[in-house]
Formats: structure tokens, sequence, C-alpha cells
């Protein structure tokens, strides 16, 4: 951006000088270098208020380089700035549209895992439920258990 700026400014000085040395003796608008320094400005910003205007053939094409290069050097340089802009502007909505999502989506999984966890029939080893440790286990209970898995496997 720098560099397209000092190009830009080498072209105003430079194309001002010319302007002013061919147009000095047949243009009565441009009679000194500020002169041809401000139609150099009007020209290289594409403005063209029309107050100065070369008169030669030669100042003419010189005028012509000035406008395509004030193009080149000031316009272009907007457009990429304001794509530039665009793309922040469209980065931040996307990071937003990411952030609202993001909490749904948590606890939609999280909702999901407890529901798994939770079923009777879950291989999870997950530890949903209070762990109780058994400090006491009657036999009789133990007999039957023992009972039902021999009538499971008969």
């Amino acid at each position: 951006m720098f560099t397209t700026m000092y190009i830009g400014f080498l072209t105003l000085i430079f194309g001002s000088f010319l302007i002013f040395l061919v147009e000095k003796k047949d243009n009565r608008k441009i009679q000194s270098f500020a002169d041809a320094l401000w139609w150099g400005i009007i020209t290289l910003c594409t403005v063209g208020y029309g107050d100065a205007v070369p008169k030669t053939w030669i100042g003419k094409i010189i005028a012509a380089f000035c406008a395509i290069a004030g193009i080149s050097f000031f316009a272009l340089p907007a457009g990429i700035l304001g794509s530039g802009f665009a793309l922040k502007v469209q980065q931040q909505q996307r990071q937003k549209h990411l952030i609202r999502r993001r909490v749904p989506a948590a606890t939609l999984i999280q909702c999901m895992w407890r529901c798994y966890a939770a079923d009777k029939k879950s291989t999870s080893v997950a530890t949903w439920n209070i762990y109780r440790p058994q400090t006491f286990v009657e036999p009789v209970l133990v007999c039957k258990r023992l009972f039902y898995l021999y009538e499971f496997f008969l």
C-alpha cells in the first residue's frame, strides 16, 4: 500500500513537471509549477474540474497517461481496501454465527449422552447413576441371581 502511494506521488511530481515544461508557453492556465501540480492532483485523483486542461498534443498524451496512472495508483487501492473491509465484516459475521450455534450444539450432545448413559441397556461404562457401594449382600439374593442365570443358559 505504501509502495503504491509512493509511486503515485512520484507520478504526480513527474507528470506535473512534464506538463509544466510542455504547456508553459502555450497555455495561460498552467504558468507555474504550482498550477501544473494542481492540474496533476486533479487528474491523478480522477476528479477533472476542467479549470486547467492541456492545449498541445504532447500535453494531452501526458494527461492521458497521468489519468490512467491515477486510476491505477489511487482508485485501485481504494477498491482493494473496500473489499478487504467487506471480507473482515463477513468473517466477523461468520464468527458470530458459529458462536450462536456452538451452545445449542453442545447442549444437544450433552443431552444425548445423558440419555445414552442413563439407559438400562447401555453398554457405557460412564457412571451417570450415583455409585453406592454395597456393604452387605444377602445370601438369598445371591442364590436367586445364580438360579436365574442358570435358567437363562438352559
